[in-house]
């Protein structure tokens, strides 16, 4: 069953055309890979499909319901979280707190205002942490963790609110070849729980990954498929690798 449906997806800014009708189609419980070329369009399809940008023309169906015109907190409502590539966790908040605040976000007012939740979400703030390999670092500081560990922690926050579809955005940008290796080992369980569209410069991590893999070019869908099939496209051998 299709859980997103992107039909004829243009976005233009300006005289630039960096979404020129791209389709697809992301079936639920599966993952799905975005790769191409710098500037193929893949940052934009996944910021439009959260509302980020406004899509010039096309639409955007999410969970059967036409989501296109709706703002980014009425997507996330609906189940549609993004992490963006540049990580934004708070930096002067413990690990701790990072996480109890994504969490509280699923709060009603009532609650919030008891101040009671801290001590109610103590158990699932620990085991998150402990999911993502911070246990150990839930009283430090988050900006004092390495670069790949704020990653850990910002995809944490972005699977608090228990998203049906979660969009990365290069998570292992900037890793150390361990900490990618990691990451894939962290991001596989989640399969259970929501549906991932991840973009990925790191092929070999993407593939390992990933179930269908969608290559764009130019704003435009290049191939689609399983991963066998893309090593084998004639047209992905032509194109992508040698712009990537």
């Amino acid at each position: 069953m299709a859980l997103l449906e992107v039909t004829a997806l243009t976005k233009m800014f300006s005289q630039l055309r960096a979404l020129d009708g791209v389709d697809l189609t992301v079936r639920a419980g599966t993952f799905h890979g975005l790769i191409g070329p710098n500037g193929s369009g893949k940052s934009t399809l996944l910021k439009a499909i959260a509302g980020a940008h406004a899509p010039t023309s096309g639409t955007i169906r999410f969970d059967d319901t036409d989501i296109t015109a709706a703002p980014p907190f009425a997507r996330a409502r609906a189940g549609v979280s993004l992490k963006f590539q540049i990580t934004s966790v708070l930096p002067e908040l413990s690990v701790y707190d990072n996480v109890l605040l994504a969490l509280q976000s699923r709060e009603g007012l009532p609650s919030l205002l008891s101040s009671r939740t801290r001590s109610v979400l103590n158990g699932d703030v620990m085991t998150t942490l402990d999911r993502f390999q911070l246990s150990g670092r839930a009283d430090d500081l988050a900006g004092e963790l390495s670069h790949g560990q704020q990653q850990w922690l910002e995809i944490a926050l972005a699977l608090a609110c228990r998203p049906k579809l979660l969009l990365l955005d290069e998570p292992t940008g900037g890793m150390s070849p361990e900490e990618r290796r990691v990451t894939g080992e962290l991001l596989r369980p989640i399969r259970s729980e929501c549906t991932l569209v991840i973009v990925e410069h790191d092929i070999d991590f993407i593939k390992n990954l990933c179930d269908c893999l969608t290559v764009l070019d130019q704003g435009r869908v290049l191939d689609e498929g399983s991963v066998e099939q893309i090593e084998h496209s004639t047209k992905v051998q032509e194109v992508y690798t040698s712009r990537v």
